[in-house]
């Protein structure tokens, strides 16, 4: 058995698509489904429920799926720590990485031209997931990192705090409380609010911070990523409470202010998991390396307000 057609089967099955299982293998969409269908051939069962979309794993899928993965990345760590010694670099390999989407590329791509300027044989593959699948892509080896928002304890992973991210009123920049810089958490009483669904933390958190001050405010419409709610602030379709660092585009082109909250601060606590040390690949771990020794987020270059 090929480990090529292991690591195919593994992207297809991550991905629940043969089409972008092959994409990610670097081949045809009939040469995944062929050798998918050869696996399944010599094995005498189904790996894949193919009447279902997205493509499900059968209970045997799932059994193989489980043992593959790890085989495939460990042979990929063998193979960088000999290509490392034969080339003499000391980091070789991919560090696999899943984060939230507002942590953004402006923030992550900075990371990761640092890494490839310091470690020129290995990378970094980046992947934004909506909050509870970052999560999952650690737990189930499809990543070695997460990066997440509002932590909390898991039994099976490592949970590195990161970095608070200061959050503040998003306005349009003829609001108002645009040309005021700063204002009080009461000033916010009544205005109309986009915000992001219930069902994510960071939507949990500010809610109850608004509680916990007394102000009431007309949430007119809810998303669930901050660049949409970000588009609806720009129409503009009411005011937005967002980490400070998500809007450094907006701010410095002038499409957005961002306005400051003076009597009590409202923070975004931002993490990094995985699963323990001694499983992260020598790429991932130089890569978690950077990421915390790196000065904090860089903050927007046009003045606020």
């Amino acid at each position: 058995m090929q480990l090529a057609a292991l690591q195919i089967f593994c992207d297809v099955a991550r991905w629940a698509s043969f089409s972008r299982g092959a994409r990610e293998s670097g081949v045809s969409q009939p040469s995944a489904s062929q050798a998918v269908r050869q696996i399944e051939e010599r094995l005498g069962v189904r790996l894949f429920d193919r009447t279902k979309r997205p493509l499900n794993l059968t209970p045997e899928g799932e059994v193989y799926y489980e043992g593959c993965k790890g085989l495939i990345a460990r042979y990929d760590e063998v193979e960088a720590r000999v290509r490392s010694l034969a080339g003499g670099e000391a980091v070789v390999g991919t560090a696999r990485v899943a984060s939230i989407y507002s942590v953004g590329l402006a923030h992550m791509s900075g990371y990761v031209r640092r890494f490839a300027d310091a470690h020129p044989r290995a990378e970094v593959r980046l992947e934004y997931l909506h909050p509870s699948r970052v999560v999952e892509a650690v737990r189930d080896e499809t990543a070695d990192l997460g990066v997440v928002s509002f932590p909390r304890k898991w039994a099976d992973l490592t949970v590195i705090p990161w970095r608070d991210e200061e959050m503040v009123l998003a306005v349009h920049p003829r609001h108002p409380l645009a040309a005021a810089g700063s204002v009080d958490v009461a000033d916010l009483a009544g205005e109309s609010f986009v915000a992001l669904d219930p069902g994510l933390a960071i939507r949990r958190h500010t809610d109850k911070f608004l509680k916990k001050y007394g102000v009431n405010v007309r949430p007119s419409l809810e998303f669930d990523n901050i660049e949409t709610i970000k588009r609806a602030v720009e129409l503009p379709a009411g005011v937005a409470l967002l980490p400070l660092p998500t809007l450094a585009r907006e701010v410095e082109s002038g499409s957005l202010a961002a306005v400051r909250l003076r009597d009590h601060a409202l923070t975004r606590p931002l993490a990094i998991v995985h699963r323990g040390l001694a499983s992260l690949p020598t790429a991932a771990s130089s890569f978690l390396a950077l990421l915390t020794a790196a000065d904090p987020a860089p903050k927007p270059r046009a003045p606020l307000g």
